[in-house]
This record gives C-alpha cells, structure tokens and sequence, in this order.
C-alpha cells in the first residue's frame, strides 16, 4: 500500500483504535475526541489515500480488505516508534506509556492489584488500565494487551505464557464452622450451605476432589451463587457458607486467618494460569516487560506459599 507523505500519526493512531475498537464512537472515547471529529479524521485519512478503509451501517464498522491492510501495516509502525521510544527509556531503566490488562474480578482485586503497585512505582511513567471481569475479554474487541487467565489455551490465534500453577480448594470462615461444623468427607457437603460461582452462564455446583489417586464428584447447594468471584469470597469471608475457590484468590485471607481450609487432605483439582496475548498484534516493549515482571512477580508467590507450606 502506498501511503501519502503528509500521513499523520495521530490519523494512524485513530484508525488503529478504530480497527479495534470497532465503533468509531469507542475509539473517539479512547482517544478522548467528539465522534464528530473522529469522523472527519477518519473521511480525511480516506480521502488521502483515495481509498474506502470501514464499510459504515447504523450499527457497527467492517473493515475493508483495504482497511484490513492498513491496519496490518499502522500497527506495525505505531509498534515499532513504541518500541523506540521504550527503549529510550530503557536506557533510564524506565517504562513508559499504556498497557491495557485484564483479569478474573477476584484475581485483579486480591493478587494483580498489590503487584501492580509495587511495579508502578518503579516506572512511574507507565499507566496501566485494568480490567476486572469474570466474563472472558475479546483481545482485539475490548483492546486488551495482556489477559491472565485461569485454564488452558485451546485459542491458535493468542499466545500463553504461563504464570503460575493453582488447586482449587474449599474454604469457609472460622465464625462459620464454629456453627454449622467442619465436614470430614466431601458427601457431608450435602448438609452445607455451598457458594457457588457461575462459569459460561451456568452455576458450578459439581465440585470435584482427589486422594489417594481416587476421585469424587459432589453435587452442592445453597442459598447464595454469583457470577463474580470476589463477592462469592467475600460471602465466605462473612460467615455465609463453604465456598470453592483457587487457593491463589484467597491466599492473604488465609494467611490472615479470615478463612480456613475445609477437608485439605481433599485435593481439587489443579489449574494453570496463563498471561495470554494477541499471535497478530505487534506487542510493544512495555508489554514485553510487563509480561516479565508479572512471571517473576508470580514466582515469588510461589516460593513464598511452598515457604509457609514446609513444617518448621
């Protein structure tokens, strides 16, 4: 394709923010213009290049197969001067500029949160916009640099790099178990009230434990479920019942004693956490290094919770 020489960067940058944004009203909000003169941007860039780049309906935007090239070819180069200007401030030792990130609700607020404050501080000249959602981000859609994710990746268009590895476990309040008991065998959760989480729009009530190479399925119910997993913690916390969660989400509640584990010598099941990007985006230098710090940020939870798993 060939560009104009009169080509602005701020017109890349809006068609870019377009592409992903896939409203032109989203991407004026992103770049904190009118949708009026993010129009008028957008028919100017056109006009330069005597190309139609979106196909317009009341709606939505569709690229073109021109779009599409540009927008292959705008990232590439807005990646590249990101990376220039980060590696300039490498030099400083410093991070700079936006990364977009999201995660599970209860992930973000207790694990992701503290971490990034510490990481912050090293760089103040890097912003960070979290996203905190039980329900899965689109990458490209939602502009998200970087998901941490719980499972698998079965997505060949994203790539995974894993972070940490975690067991579902049970836990429930003191105040709680002071009332109602502490069940010694999965069966007698029948006889407890059980918190459950939505997952894919449907409440996860099967609650699966391992030992000694066996394996149980049990089916809970209570009187409380959610679709976010902090307010499910947070129920567990107050005393409302026994809940389900990975022992990653709960660890400071456990340490501080607000929660205590139910039937440990019960595995659940084990789950990968992953730092999951985009295989088609050109990822700037600050994502590169933001990715690093959160591996080494992950690890040192781990050495941390096999320290205070270890007898004295």
């Amino acid at each position: 394709m060939n560009l104009p020489p009169d080509l602005q960067l701020s017109q890349l940058q809006l068609f870019v923010r377009l592409a992903n944004a896939g409203t032109l009203s989203a991407a004026a909000r992103q770049l904190q213009l009118t949708p009026a003169a993010a129009s008028a941007a957008l028919k100017r860039l056109e006009a330069a290049l005597s190309v139609r780049l979106v196909e317009r309906s009341t709606r939505s935007m569709r690229l073109t197969p021109e779009g599409e090239l540009l927008r292959e070819h705008a990232e590439r180069a807005l990646g590249v001067l990101d990376d220039a200007r980060s590696l300039l401030g490498a030099q400083r030792e410093t991070l700079e500029g936006e990364v977009h990130l999201a995660a599970p609700a209860d992930l973000g607020r207790q694990v992701l949160s503290p971490m990034l404050d510490d990481i912050l501080a090293r760089h103040p000249g890097l912003r960070i916009a979290l996203q905190v959602s039980d329900v899965r981000q689109d990458l490209l859609r939602d502009r998200v640099d970087i998901a941490v994710r719980y499972g698998e990746l079965h997505d060949s268009s994203l790539v995974a790099r894993r972070l940490h590895v975690t067991q579902s476990t049970l836990v429930a309040s003191p105040a709680y178990l002071a009332r109602h008991g502490t069940p010694q065998h999965p069966r007698e959760l029948a006889q407890h009230n059980c918190l459950a989480l939505h997952r894919a729009e449907r409440p996860h009530t099967q609650w699966v434990f391992q030992r000694d190479g066996a394996e149980i399925t049990v089916k809970v119910a209570g009187n409380r479920r959610a679709d976010d997993g902090g307010l499910v913690r947070e129920w567990a916390v107050q005393g409302l019942g026994i809940a389900q969660k990975a022992r990653l989400d709960v660890l400071a509640d456990l340490r501080a004693g607000r929660l205590v584990e139910v039937l440990p010598q019960w595995q659940g099941l084990r789950y990968p956490l992953h730092a999951i990007v985009t295989a088609q985006r050109h990822l700037p230098l600050r994502v590169r290094r933001l990715l690093d710090e959160l591996v080494v940020q992950f690890a040192e939870i781990d050495e941390a919770d096999n320290r205070a798993s270890t007898p004295a």
